[in-house]
């Protein structure tokens, strides 16, 4: 009897562990469906991001691409195609191929040895081969639209403080005025004269046998004047002006007229632009961004979606050297920053372009930091380079000059409409010297340290061309297009507003929607119907 009850005890025990171990192991298997289930339903899909434009527009939003929160290397991969594949294209066979190998202006700063910008990528060659490489690099709480400016001035300091912008790629504070000023004829640049302001002796003037020795090889007196002004004078004229005493690298007693501010380090600063965007796109690279330089994108493809509305589905590219051999990468999100070539692919977008001259002059010494917009009355017999006769009529001229950190000036000059955009890339921009050269005789009438005329002390370094995109800036998804992302149409602004936009395009992609500032007029929505 005890036996019968101890095996019907034995079989109840074991059942009951049976069914308590089945509910478990359901229970087990429920809670690790549902944990998955939660996990699927709040990761999101991965993306194929595909960035076309390596100017720093394209580049800025690769690196804010690679710093959102919800950025993963494994889950996100992103891909920057730049049509061109050398930075050659709009400057003269002459000009400097790379500033980051421009010497320190001071030869006892360590800064330029030890923290200097790297040297060109040569796998990056086309990245900032067009305007981005070739514009003026100002920065200022006064520029427009106003809805990204202030954003992206101050991502601009977060960038330089977080990556050694000050030496990589020339970040400083300045100042900024507008001036007014008569040029001088050729010639005036080199006559010295003694304290009293009249013209010396010709032992005085550097005429005779001093003047003789100059050209064997000595020092002639025309190509010291910069280091023997008379400062206190200078400093006179200047303050009689209102304007600073350290702007004396303009010829203040002979060409100075007006002065008037603009902006202060308060709200201004500049930065090297071609260095700005290199270092920019390898800081994106580092972070797993692919960039592919010769790589010109032929079409954007859509697959069917709702009502009128298209998907992008993929981007077609040919690469330089393959002759119209396709390559076709699938696409979630595409972003088009093409600059003045993005209505190529998006016609819709009304940005339009100008060509921009500009120069780049090594002057005798470290300048000021000053970004200056000129107006420069050239009197009658002024030379004109560009057309070869002497100007019959005075007339007036505004080239905008820059002062850069690392010894350089930077002037450019007006647009013009002689040339039509290229139809492919920045390879294809043609340079017309004559223009270059006026602003070189422009400048050197009011500066002789900026006289790379070769009669004043400075030398050019750089003839280039580019052109500028306008009608913008168009920041935002592409109506009717969906995935497709623009961020184009800059204008002058470009360098100065592409952290904003990099940051804007970022969370639009990742997020869904602009989070950092408003894009108002700048949103496509307001000109594609």
């Amino acid at each position: 009897m005890r036996n019968r009850l101890s095996r019907i005890l034995h079989h109840t025990i074991r059942r009951q562990l049976t069914t308590i171990t089945a509910t478990t192991s359901h229970s087990t298997t429920i809670a690790a469906a549902a944990a998955a289930l939660n996990m699927a339903q709040t990761q999101k899909p991965p993306k194929e991001i595909i960035i076309i434009g390596g100017g720093i527009i394209g580049c800025s939003a690769a690196y804010y691409l690679t710093r959102h929160p919800s950025y993963s290397p494994s889950t996100h991969r992103i891909t920057l195609l730049e049509a061109s594949s050398t930075n050659s294209g709009g400057r003269t066979a002459d000009s400097i191929t790379d500033p980051a190998a421009l010497a320190d202006p001071d030869p006892a700063s360590k800064q330029h040895s030890s923290a200097a910008a790297a040297p060109r990528n040569p796998a990056h060659d086309g990245i900032a081969g067009g305007a981005s490489g070739k514009a003026g690099g100002l920065l200022a709480l006064w520029a427009f639209p106003k809805n990204i400016v202030r954003l992206s001035f101050r991502l601009h300091e977060e960038l330089a403080r977080e990556h050694g912008g000050e030496t990589r790629w020339g970040y400083r504070r300045c100042h900024a005025a507008q001036v007014e000023c008569r040029a001088r004829l050729p010639g005036a640049n080199n006559k010295n004269k003694n304290g009293d302001g009249n013209e010396g002796s010709a032992m005085e003037t550097g005429e005779g046998k001093e003047k003789d020795e100059g050209k064997a090889g000595g020092t002639s007196a025309g190509s010291c004047k910069g280091l023997h002004k008379d400062h206190k004078k200078d400093m006179k004229a200047l303050s009689a002006l209102g304007a600073p005493s350290d702007l004396d690298w303009l010829d203040t007693q002979d060409a100075l007229l007006g002065y008037e501010g603009m902006g202060s380090p308060e709200d201004t600063a500049q930065v090297h632009p071609e260095l700005f965007t290199r270092s920019i796109a390898q800081l994106a690279e580092d972070n797993g961004v692919q960039i592919i330089t010769g790589a010109r994108v032929t079409s954007i493809n859509f697959s069917a979606g709702q009502g009128d509305e298209k998907k992008v589905e993929s981007v077609t590219y040919v690469r330089d050297g393959e002759g119209e051999e396709q390559h076709i990468l699938p696409t979630t999100d595409c972003i088009v920053a093409a600059g003045p070539w993005t209505p190529r692919l998006l016609p819709q977008i009304p940005v339009t372009s100008s060509r921009a001259h500009s120069i780049v002059v090594r002057p005798p010494r470290p300048l000021s930091a000053y970004a200056l917009f000129t107006s420069i009355a050239l009197p009658r017999g002024f030379p004109q380079p560009g057309t070869g006769p002497l100007m019959r009529h005075a007339t007036t001229v505004e080239p905008e000059i820059y002062a850069r950190p690392d010894g350089t000036a930077y002037a450019c000059g007006p647009t013009d409409q002689d040339e039509p955009l290229p139809a492919t890339s920045t390879a294809e921009v043609r340079v017309d010297e004559a223009r270059c050269d006026d602003i070189a005789a422009q400048i050197a009438g009011i500066s002789e340290e900026l006289d790379g005329t070769g009669q004043g002390q400075g030398e050019v370094l750089a003839r280039q061309a580019c052109y500028l995109p306008q009608g913008g800036p168009f920041i935002g998804p592409v109506p009717h297009m969906k995935g497709v992302v623009v961020a184009a149409g800059h204008t002058c602004w470009g360098i100065q507003n592409a952290p904003a936009t990099g940051k804007l395009v970022s969370e639009i992609v990742l997020d869904g929607e602009a989070r950092s500032a408003r894009l108002g007029a700048c949103d496509p929505a307001s000109v594609v119907r």
